[in-house]
């Protein structure tokens, strides 16, 4: 069995109480937002190595790098192989900030995108900007269906029942 399919498991198919989940993602979360601020703080410098070894490097388990390495996969640029990963799979976090910060954003993880050390890596004005990017991309407009007296879209001038409402 992979890494990955270990991480699966322990994480979302293990049975908990309501507070042993709260406090399993929370103490999860909270080991997340220390490795970014690691991360974050190389400023664009690539962190690689083997799973196993990265995990010691970031003093935690090997299941929950595991997870890290799954959740930032998206935001490399080059992904690793984490399907098939073992420990001692070489991975690399070589991440595009921007991208990154936008799928924070995107995981409502506003104790990651808020990290200082992003003031180092985005101005402000461009975290600003890929924050409402990312919002609007969820955002649906419905075009308004004319009402049967209303004019006719297509600039005829007639009633839409006259006009192209007539085929509807």
């Amino acid at each position: 069995m992979s890494l990955l399919t270990d991480w699966r498991k322990v994480a979302y198919e293990t049975e908990r109480t309501p507070r042993d989940n709260d406090l399993f993602w929370g103490n999860y979360f909270n080991i997340e937002k220390g490795i970014y601020s690691q991360i974050l703080a190389q400023n664009g410098t690539p962190v690689t190595g083997t799973v196993k070894a990265l995990a010691e490097k970031f003093e935690t388990k090997i299941g929950i790098m595991t997870g890290f390495l799954d959740g930032i996969n998206d935001s490399l640029k080059t992904p690793n192989p984490i399907e098939e990963m073992t420990e001692d799979t070489e991975v690399s976090l070589d991440y595009d900030s921007e991208k990154l910060y936008y799928n924070m954003v995107a995981a409502k993880a506003d104790w990651l995108y808020g990290l200082p050390e992003w003031n180092d890596i985005l101005s402000e004005e461009r975290r600003k900007e890929l924050y409402k990017e990312q919002k609007a991309s969820g955002t649906v407009h419905v075009e308004k269906k004319p009402g049967r007296n209303d004019p006719c879209p297509c600039g005829s001038g007639k009633k839409y029942k006259f006009c192209c409402g007539k085929k509807a």
